[in-house]
């Protein structure tokens, strides 16, 4: 066990044991084994403790990185989970998925240096999980009851989130979600081969544990219009993440067996959970046997080609229509599919589909050329003209992004501000929207992100609705209340 830190200059940059991918590619297991206890001491022991830990900056939760490494190399991992879990709500989900290449590991200091980052999210994934296994992680319990109410559209990290921090608080906490199950895109969204199903569970029961009250199939609009919720609670967040799959218009778009990316991962996720998924069993959103081909760059496409080669797909392409190094989504994630077999057809993009029976048969691309940087840094593609060619495929999946559902007409809530995007618009001070006691956090203001985002907004979102209820309960207090609370 190492007894000091900036190990890095004696031990290498290692990862845990990653399975064999011809082995990976017949399962929905997670890739890559745990750390053993020297394991992750040794790795984080190579931290360099730094004055300015740019791992942490770059958190979007903020994590106290440095020193969780620390209390790790030093054996104290029940001290490392307790600071792991105060800022982070779901340790053991972000040190799965998180795109670390991208946020904390990118900007370590002595990978900067050219010694290899420290793991940073494989080791949170050891704490998090000996935590578990230890049994120190606790429902966190309300020291006393407030006798308000909070109501919480969606299920997912950012409501999730929310929903902890405030039954912590006191508050009586109500989640209303669509689903059957609790946990969002966390539980039908993400493959199991990179977040096992059985984790999103059981940090669930410990929510219920709390005290916090789930109505699942329930949607808002059917069920009860927003301004029901208002009336039932003191306050209500609309955490609904967005879901409405971005479309692609193209001669042939409306040909049989090319579906939307969620459709697709949700009858996979369903099927590995055990449901009953009859679209899936009769080969409609199912890839075996089949010539797939995924349209997209992003994190949710390489969730789809690594499926595809899951269920037994004959073959497997990705249609981008940038190069790798502009590519949205993480590396890591784009290497793990090409060792697995998937090929990355870059530089190309749909212009049409080819037809049989009234099924795709196949894919009309055009190669396309990179011109010079627009505002992002990113170069803009430009058509190659005569450069169009055909890909066979019986099943295509658009992989294109998600943009927000209509929610005023959706929840009933005409007076709802959206903006032109239709993300729901907040005072970014306070987080409330232009409804009284309405908040908003997570992708239905930011748009599509990450969960690591969602949690860090669930957070920020509840001390503001916090702040919130209790100048609220000041308000309506009576006078000798107000003068007893103020001794």
């Amino acid at each position: 066990m190492p007894q000091k830190m900036l190990q890095f200059v004696h031990v290498d940059r290692r990862m845990p044991d990653k399975r064999d991918a011809e082995a990976r590619r017949h399962d929905f297991n997670e890739i890559y084994e745990g750390f053993d206890d020297r394991g992750a001491a040794d790795q984080a022991a190579r931290c360099s403790q730094c004055g300015v830990p740019f791992c942490q900056v770059h958190c979007p939760v903020h994590h106290n990185i440095p020193d969780w490494l620390r209390f790790t190399a030093e054996g104290r991992l029940e001290e490392a989970y307790e600071i792991a879990a105060a800022a982070n709500t779901f340790p053991e989900v972000c040190g799965r998925i998180c795109p670390q290449d991208r946020l904390c590991e990118g900007n370590c200091t002595i990978e900067q240096s050219k010694h290899g980052t420290v793991t940073i999210g494989t080791v949170e994934r050891y704490i998090a999980d000996t935590a578990w296994e230890k049994g120190w992680v606790k429902p966190r319990m309300p020291s006393a009851e407030r006798g308000q109410s909070v109501g919480i559209i969606g299920a997912g990290p950012g409501g999730l989130a929310a929903a902890e921090q405030l039954r912590a608080k006191g508050y009586e906490v109500h989640v209303y979600d669509r689903y059957d199950r609790i946990g969002g895109l966390m539980i039908y969204g993400i493959p199991g081969f990179k977040l096992e199903k059985h984790i999103v569970q059981r940090r669930a029961e410990q929510f219920i544990k709390q005290g916090v009250v789930f109505h699942t199939n329930f949607e808002v609009g059917r069920d009860a219009t927003l301004a029901e919720l208002r009336a039932r609670h003191g306050a209500v967040l609309i955490a609904a993440g967005v879901y409405k799959a971005r479309d692609l218009q193209a001669p042939g778009s409306d040909l049989g067996n090319i579906i939307p990316a969620l459709k697709y991962l949700t009858a996979s996720n369903r099927q590995g959970l055990g449901d009953s998924v009859p679209e899936y069993d009769s080969g409609a959103l199912n890839a075996a046997g089949k010539d797939v081909v995924v349209i997209g760059g992003g994190d949710t496409a390489m969730d789809c080609v690594r499926t595809a080669i899951r269920q037994g797909a004959r073959s497997v392409k990705c249609l981008y229509r940038r190069n790798r190094a502009n590519m949205p989504g993480s590396q890591r994630e784009v290497n793990h599919a090409e060792e697995e077999g998937v090929e990355l057809v870059w530089q190309s993009a749909p212009e049409g589909f080819e037809g049989k029976d009234g099924l795709v048969a196949g894919v009309n691309a055009h190669r396309i050329h990179l011109g010079v940087a627009d505002a992002t840094g990113r170069q803009t593609p430009q058509v190659i003209a005569g450069s169009t060619y055909k890909l066979e495929a019986d099943l295509v999946i658009k992989a294109l992004g998600f943009d927000p559902e209509d929610l005023p007409t959706l929840f009933g809530e005409p007076d709802l501000r959206v903006s032109r995007w239709g993300t729901v618009t907040v005072n970014f001070r306070t987080m409330m929207t232009n409804l009284d006691g309405v908040f908003a956090a997570g992708d239905i203001v930011r748009g599509a992100s990450l969960v690591v985002w969602a949690i860090r907004d669930g957070r920020d979102v509840a001390a503001h609705i916090h702040s919130y209820l209790q100048r609220k309960a000041e308000v309506s207090m009576p006078e000798s209340q107000e003068s007893v609370a103020a001794e």
